[in-house]
């Protein structure tokens, strides 16, 4: 019998018009398999930096170090299709055909996770499952799995801002005081402006209403975005080029570097790694905000149920959890490890004195964040 959540995630597939001959997120017909192919496919829901993690560095080494595997990647830029994505993998799910991919790096990995579309692992088939902090792998749900983690900052020109703001309050009022200086990526192309978003939404909520967004389906609570939304709305003219808002956190990125804006929220990873390569200018500082900081937290990876190379995903799965690949990750995009930090190596730890993943405050859980990208895009461009 299929659980309510999977029968409810049906609708997703009717909503879009899926048709389910074909399962696989490039269209092609699904193929079977028994279960031993070492050909893997990952699936990225991502901006570019992530496609180059893993095409560049993880992949690589997992090849380099798992003689006799090879990993594709299925690239959707800034997750423009994951409706559909899921739509297909829930269709993969219930007709039990092979849906194209094996692991899946997506912000929606939560909401299938919830939906029972993702197959649970332990411990025992991931040791390293045992070093990743509880709270978590809770949030992660039935089969979703950290593998990094990161939270969005204040980044800023020194030289025009010798003095950051310090609370949320203090950036609205600075962004009006100083029209045309900042900016931040529509919440639907990239993590950072979805932050800023979610962040300005939220003082407007109660501490209850904020944790139900970010861990359950709640468009009962979205009214109440209202206020938030105005906000946003009213600060247009004070935004870039009067309300240019930029496609993906690399634009954002740029901008800043450039001189363009003197300020906006980027995500801590991209901003160390683009001072680490020098597309940072020694000019440009970050620092976090409160009441409340941006957003943070871990992003999941999850092995389709439906996929016939479960061992094979398993297996790297759990590379992408060791000492390794966790190294790998914080050093090429300067991810937050989620295993503990003394099995790193201390360049490692020296990255990472005052992180603490298990408590960065979340963003919005799948579907609500789906819906406040939605309502932006209404309410807050051109008002």
């Amino acid at each position: 019998m299929k659980s309510p959540r999977l029968i409810a995630t049906l609708a997703a597939v009717a909503a879009v018009g899926v048709t389910l001959a074909g399962c696989s997120p490039s269209g092609a017909s699904a193929s079977s398999s028994d279960g031993s192919d070492k050909t893997l496919t990952v699936f990225l829901s991502a901006d570019t930096n992530i496609q180059d993690l893993w095409q560049k560095t993880l992949i690589p080494a997992f090849e380099n170090d798992n003689p006799g595997y090879t990993v594709k990647v299925d690239f959707d830029l800034h997750g423009a299709h994951d409706q559909q994505t899921v739509a297909k993998l829930t269709a993969a799910t219930v007709q039990q055909k092979d849906p194209g991919y094996d692991l899946v790096d997506a912000g929606f990995v939560t909401q299938v996770a919830a939906s029972g579309l993702l197959t649970p692992v332990t411990a025992d088939q991931v040791p390293a499952l045992a070093d990743v902090p509880q709270t978590l792998l809770q949030a992660g749900g039935n089969g979703g799995v950290p593998y990094r983690g990161s939270s969005v900052v204040l980044a800023y020109d020194t030289t025009t801002v010798p003095t950051p703001p310090k609370t949320l309050a203090d950036l609205l009022s600075w962004i009006k005081t100083h029209p045309g200086r900042f900016t931040y990526c529509a919440p639907s192309t990239g993590g950072s402006g979805a932050s800023f978003v979610t962040t300005v939404l939220d003082q407007s909520l109660s501490a209850d209403d904020r944790t139900t967004l970010a861990t359950e389906a709640a468009p009962q609570l979205e009214s109440g975005w209202d206020a938030g939304f105005a906000t946003l709305a009213g600060l247009n003219a004070s935004v870039f080029q009067n309300g240019v808002y930029p496609n993906g956190n690399s634009q954002v990125l740029d901008l800043l570097a450039s001189g363009q804006i003197s300020m906006a929220p980027v995500w801590s990873d991209q901003f160390v790694t683009g001072v680490k390569n020098g597309q940072i200018p020694a000019n440009i500082a970050s620092t976090q905000i409160s009441d409340p900081s941006f957003t943070g937290g871990a992003s999941y990876l999850g092995i389709p149920s439906a996929s016939p190379r479960q061992a094979g995903a398993q297996k790297l799965l759990s590379w992408v959890l060791s000492p390794t690949a966790q190294a790998l990750i914080a050093d090429s995009i300067s991810g937050y490890p989620v295993i503990s930090l003394d099995k790193l190596p201390a360049s490692v730890q020296a990255l990472f004195p005052n992180a603490d993943i298990a408590n960065l405050r979340p963003g919005y859980f799948s579907a609500n964040a789906a819906d406040m990208n939605k309502a932006w895009a209404q309410k807050v461009p051109g008002k």
